[in-house]
């Protein structure tokens, strides 16, 4: 088998397990940081480079769209010239792309360079999750998730702050520069501690098949990524970038199903608890960057906290996450991971509960503990979710596997991003409408606050301030709209538990 490791005697000692660990990890959080720490310095990029908020979105749109594209290449890649050597050479790349981002004197430079930042960075997820499956024996996989899913999950929680304490005291280009260590350390690790898998060298590229796909996931990117700038189907470039999505995939799917040597092996598709682990991970893609994304403009456009406070109010749903999964990696094994997923989905579904009551008075306290809350719920169902899917999936298709579940989930937090961007922007005008009703003459309440001179309808300034006041209300009611309907999600995820099928014991 193409991808199964070939581990050297003294490798199976606790030791260097550890050591691998440690260093795999370190590419993941360097990964995973990026994803969310250069949104907090778009606007300083904006004021440095003169440019327009549309073309600074570019920066984010660039990586994006290159890693997604990239990703699916892990596995060909790693199979013609060696895992090892693959992840050293993406740590390597990643690491002088963020160096090169850092140093950029144009907008021009920083999307070039972070297109090389996204295809060097799409492979670190999947390799380094493939990478510690192999590493431990099956019975050890769920602490070794657990371990891996810490880099995963709290680096894009820790991106908000970090990005916004190194912007606010420092600098924008920080935001890339703090890659360097993470990098140097990562690489000497992996070159000093990760066996080299086997070579498959009879195996061929499918060129048709990554071209359907490239366009597929570019166009689809895209689409998503600024449908909401551009008015979604109202302009003819997200029409055209639709139309492109669906055509691709439709052709990428038929290829792969009739094709003698496809990009992608069909077979991996048979494994059961594989393919309900691609589509629960989709749906929490969708539900947890969702959140992520909608917190941070709730907290500072309409609670008015400074970008250096709402990072730090967000942080906290880190430490309950590291807490959640440290839980899972020592009851791995001795409890059905199933249950776990079922309590952490639940837990999550309690969070969002709690945030549809959020209100303007509300307590940092408040909001730190409906963090905390939902990290735990995020860590006990990421980590049995990521060892639940491998469970039964061939060794053979490990890196494959893992670079088709980074994308997958990817994908599913592009979606949820755009759709409840959307629902939040159509809910916010349905309720302006319904609130806009009320302002009248015949109010009693208006009558009375114009009594006490808080209201003037009489008066163009009066008629703006209402307006004003209006529509903060209208869309602090959308924003609990949203979270209300991803808490339905989360319970829309509980049946899918029921179709994992339960792993086998399984010894070292």
């Amino acid at each position: 088998m193409s991808d199964v490791m070939t581990l050297p005697a003294d490798s199976n000692t606790s030791n260097r397990r550890i050591l691998i660990t440690l260093s795999v990890m370190l590419a993941t959080i360097m990964q995973a940081l990026d994803t969310t720490i250069a949104n907090v310095a778009l606007p300083h990029m904006q004021g440095a480079m003169g440019a327009t908020q549309d073309q600074t979105s570019w920066v984010l749109t660039s990586y994006i769209v290159a890693a997604a594209i990239a990703m699916p290449l892990t596995g060909f890649v790693a199979a013609k010239i060696g895992r090892k050597r693959l992840f050293s050479y993406s740590v390597v790349g990643f690491t002088v792309a963020s160096m090169l981002c850092g140093a950029a004197q144009s907008l021009d430079q920083i999307v070039a360079f972070r297109l090389l930042q996204g295809i060097f960075g799409a492979s670190l997820v999947p390799l380094s999750q493939s990478v510690l499956l192999d590493t431990w024996p099956p019975a050890k996989h769920g602490s070794a998730m657990a371990m891996w899913g810490l880099g995963v999950m709290v680096g894009p929680i820790l991106g908000p702050s970090l990005g916004g304490w190194l912007t606010e005291y420092y600098s924008w280009r920080w935001v890339f520069y703090i890659n360097i260590p993470f990098g140097l350390l990562a690489w000497l690790g992996i070159v000093t501690f990760v066996a080299e898998t086997k070579l498959d060298a009879k195996r061929k590229f499918d060129l048709a098949g990554f071209f359907l796909l490239s366009i597929a996931i570019g166009s689809l990117q895209l689409f998503l990524d600024r449908g909401q700038s551009k008015e979604w189907f109202a302009s003819g470039e997200i029409i055209i970038e639709a139309i492109l999505a669906g055509a691709a995939f439709y052709l990428f799917i038929a290829h792969i199903m009739t094709g003698k040597r496809p990009f992608i092996d069909p077979q991996i598709f048979k494994d059961k608890n594989f393919i309900v682990g691609l589509l629960f991970s989709f749906m929490m893609g969708t539900i947890l960057m969702a959140t992520m994304a909608l917190l941070p403009p709730l907290l500072q456009g309409l609670m008015n906290y400074p970008v250096i406070d709402v990072g730090l109010l967000m942080t906290p749903r880190g430490f309950g996450t590291m807490f959640s999964m440290m839980l899972v990696g020592r009851v791995a094994g001795k409890v059905d991971m199933r249950y776990l997923i079922a309590v952490g989905v639940l837990i999550m579904a309690l969070s969002l509960w709690q945030m549809t009551h959020f209100d303007m008075s509300i307590s940092k306290w408040d909001i730190i503990s409906t963090g905390i809350v939902q990290g735990v719920g995020m860590g006990l169902t990421f980590v049995p979710l990521s060892t639940l899917t491998f469970s039964t999936l061939a060794p053979a298709y490990r890196t494959e596997g893992t670079s088709l579940y980074s994308l997958i989930r990817n994908i599913g937090s592009s979606i949820g991003i755009s759709v409840m961007t959307t629902y939040l922007a159509q809910q916010s005008q349905r309720n302006h409408a319904v609130f806009s009703s009320f302002i009248n003459p015949f109010n009693k309440a208006l009558q009375n606050a114009m009594q006490h001179g808080i209201w003037n309808i009489h008066s163009l300034g009066g008629l703006l301030a209402i307006d004003g006041e209006v529509t903060r209300q209208a869309t602090t009611m959308a924003y609990y709209q949203d979270f209300r309907l991803m808490m339905f999600l989360c319970f829309i995820l509980l049946p899918l538990i029921l179709l994992f099928s339960k792993p086998q014991p399984k010894t070292a």
